[in-house]
């Protein structure tokens, strides 16, 4: 026998058995968190970050006011890598902190890029984490580049610094305000200043921020999950096109921009946020069970099992199960305990590592006709080997049902998301994407179907009430750097990465 082939065929069926679901997966560029007026500022700050990990996992950051400086941390890696450790903490002293999670749109991550970013004004210090994208942030910087400004990231974020520092205003509120009017795109903005906490929300509210109350100091962070967490309490989401401010003398609210009807980001609910928060009113789960129901209604299929991809398919797989009456199973088990940082010394080890998270649960599948549930499609590559690992652990028929619409344009407001020509949906019909994939029939949730879930009758064209341009193309901003740049779109990413 041929030791040599023998030895290969085991690889090879591990590395069918054992593969990273994640590779393929849309990304969230940040979460927020802000707190004022707390003698744990930095502890909590960091606690709250903990629970926003899935909004980005690539670096994290916290700025501490003491009353007299500012005090900052910024890392790459996760916070548990670094804000876990009590001397970090120690050097964070104060009662007000600002904190920020990051995942990148490009390369490598530097650290000059990690937030909150920080600078001294003329009124004094200022430190603003952001979550989102501002289409008109390299316009807006070239612009300033001109005009004598230094920049020392590549991040659209520094942009808002050196807008309120050049401003004429003789308050700061003011000076923000004037800074946020000259912003295009999305936003949610957490600043600390020498006497003040201030959020805002981008008048179409496309990125989330509440706010929440602990020991009586106002919390500003992006989902409810971070409230939670450290036990405070939920008071009310922050409204679109809101500027909010706490300092010593209490709260003030105020609204710059015209009325406009919110248009929170879909994603939000199909994906990005923890199922365990709630945004606008609706828990995440319980969307996600609904978009799952729904999918059944549109387009069941005769099987033995539903088998979700994890850990984001889980939700909708359960309404899925709930509502065709086909049972739930775990098909896919995921290790949580391979590390990000796992090498091995031979590219063909390294690839069985990083394949090590997702495994197939043959006893669950084996001989049965399944329907896969994920939550999205976007390349088709992680998917065609989820299919093909259903396979080869015996499943007799993979039927691929995706919890969203197809995803047919790029985004701009701050999800990483390939450009046109490699989004699946964008390039190829229903068959052909069935064909790519292998698997024995594939549907989306209809548009429609999405919105029923989210407790409207449909999507009204005319007003619709959810920002979903990656299904539709309707882009509810402006695209002053996409309209300036050259015809490909996605290199606004590689000329600056969005926050």
């Amino acid at each position: 026998m041929d030791t040599t082939s023998k030895v290969s065929g085991d690889a090879d069926q591990a590395l069918d058995d054992h593969l990273d679901l994640d590779s393929d997966k849309l990304r969230e560029e940040c979460g927020v968190f802000g707190i004022f007026g707390h003698p744990e500022a930095a502890a909590i700050t960091a606690l709250g970050l903990h629970a926003l990990q899935h909004r980005g996992q690539e670096a994290a950051g916290i700025v501490a006011f003491d009353g007299k400086r500012f005090h900052s941390e910024r890392r790459l890696g996760l916070v548990g890598d670094t804000f876990s450790r009590r001397e970090v903490i120690d050097r964070l002293p104060g009662s007000s902190a600002v904190g920020h999670v990051r995942y990148s749109t490009t390369g490598e991550t530097i650290l000059r890029n990690v937030q909150p970013l920080f600078a001294e004004l003329n009124a004094g210090g200022f430190a603003v984490a952001h979550n989102g994208n501002l289409t008109n942030g390299l316009t807006l910087r070239r612009e300033l580049v001109r005009n004598g400004a230094m920049m020392q990231s590549t991040t659209d974020t520094e942009v808002i610094l050196h807008l309120v520092a050049q401003s004429k205003r003789n308050h700061f509120i003011d000076r923000f305000i004037e800074a946020l009017r000259a912003i295009e795109g999305a936003y949610s903005l957490v600043a600390l200043t020498n006497k003040k906490l201030v959020g805002a929300r981008d008048p179409l509210g496309i990125r989330p921020l509440v706010l929440g109350e602990l020991d009586g100091c106002p919390i500003l962070t992006s989902e409810t999950c971070a409230l939670d967490i450290i036990g405070a309490k939920y008071v009310r989401d922050i409204d679109n096109g809101e500027v909010i401010v706490f300092d010593e003398a209490g709260v003030q609210s105020h609204k710059p921009f015209p009325p406009m009807r919110a248009r929170p980001c879909l994603f939000e609910y199909i994906y990005f946020s923890r199922p365990d928060s709630i945004l606008g009113g609706r828990p995440v789960y319980d969307v996600r069970k609904a978009i799952g129901a729904e999918l059944a209604r549109e387009s069941n299929v005769a099987a033995d099992v539903v088998v979700p991809v994890p850990d984001s398919g889980v939700p909708a797989a359960i309404g899925y199960s709930h509502e065709s009456g086909i049972p739930f199973e775990l098909g896919i088990i995921r290790n949580h305990y391979v590390g990000r940082t796992f090498i091995q010394p031979t590219q063909s080890v390294r690839e069985l590592g990083v394949r090590m998270k997702h495994s197939a649960n043959r006893a669950a599948i084996a001989g049965k006709r399944i329907i896969l549930i994920d939550d999205s499609l976007v390349r088709g590559t992680t998917s065609k080997k989820i299919v093909k690992m259903m396979r080869d652990a015996g499943a007799r028929e993979v039927h691929f049902r995706i919890a969203s619409p197809p995803i047919t344009h790029p985004d701009y407001y701050g999800i990483d998301m390939p450009d046109r020509e490699s989004l699946l949906a964008a390039t190829h019909d229903l068959e052909e994407m069935r064909q790519i994939v292998g698997a024995d029939s594939l549907a989306f949730l209809s548009i429609d179907g999405v919105y029923r879930a989210m407790g409207e009758p449909g999507r009204d064209p005319a007003q619709p009430k959810f920002t979903d341009h990656y299904f539709t193309g309707d882009y509810p901003t402006p695209l002053t750097d996409r309209a300036e740049a050259s015809p490909q779109p996605r290199q606004l990413s590689l000329l600056a990465e969005a926050s």
